[in-house]
């Protein structure tokens, strides 16, 4: 494998891995690949790195200050999870922006008959990368922990946010590095559109049904 990785060079499965653009069997069949083949893992981080030198000179864009404050009261009535949430709407929306722009540096053309929905989270504060991807075809949200876990004695429970409504919790981040969780059918409906948010939790997860602790991070998920 070389360093030096063209605009034109054809993308390998680690590539589109990395990116998320496997459909849920294909990222399946390839992780599998990888628990027998090394080369295969070392592959996929040299993409990983690849990408993200690829966002080093994008400025991050952030939108208005309304945006902020309208969500952050619809969301959170605490002061310390509107600070968090206005902090964290922030660092997705720049989040974004680098990932269009990396997409828009390497990839081809989308795949026009894939309905999955993807949604990567990265944390700012803490060493954090989650790529998740939604098939709505099977209700079924595919996680990919590339980078971080929780802090000793906590969890990481996932949050989705739909419309004007609350966070629904969708469970906690699996332990392993990849995992998957089944929604229900009448969440599953409000993927589209929403955003994964991930808070740190006590073990066991939120006691109240809503985020308690800091939201580490949060990003919108798009059509691939």
């Amino acid at each position: 494998m070389t360093d030096d990785v063209t605009d034109d060079a054809p993308l390998s499965a680690a590539a589109e891995y990395a990116l998320g653009l496997l459909t849920p069997a294909q990222a399946r069949a390839f992780e599998a690949d990888m628990n027998s083949d090394l080369s295969l893992r070392a592959e996929l981080a040299h993409w990983q790195e690849h990408f993200v030198t690829l966002t080093d000179d994008i400025a991050p864009v952030t939108p208005p200050k309304a945006t902020f404050d309208a969500i952050s009261a619809r969301l959170f009535d605490a002061p310390q999870l509107r600070r968090n949430w206005f902090g964290w709407l922030a660092g997705a929306a720049s989040a974004v922006v680098t990932a269009a722009a990396v997409m828009t540096v390497v990839l081809p053309a989308p795949n026009p008959t894939t309905n999955d929905l993807v949604a990567g989270l990265v944390g700012a504060d803490i060493d954090l990368r989650v790529d998740a991807t939604f098939d709505p075809d099977t209700n079924t949200l595919l996680l990919n922990r590339v980078a971080g876990a929780p802090a000793d004695g906590r969890v990481l429970e996932m949050w989705l946010i739909a419309g004007d409504d609350a966070p629904i919790s969708l469970g906690l981040l699996p332990d392993a590095q990849t995992g998957q969780v089944q929604i229900a059918a009448d969440l599953a409906a409000r993927v589209a559109g929403g955003i994964l948010a991930l808070s740190d939790e006590p073990l066991g997860g939120s006691p109240t049904g809503a985020p308690t602790g800091d939201v580490v991070a949060l990003a919108p998920f798009s059509s691939v």
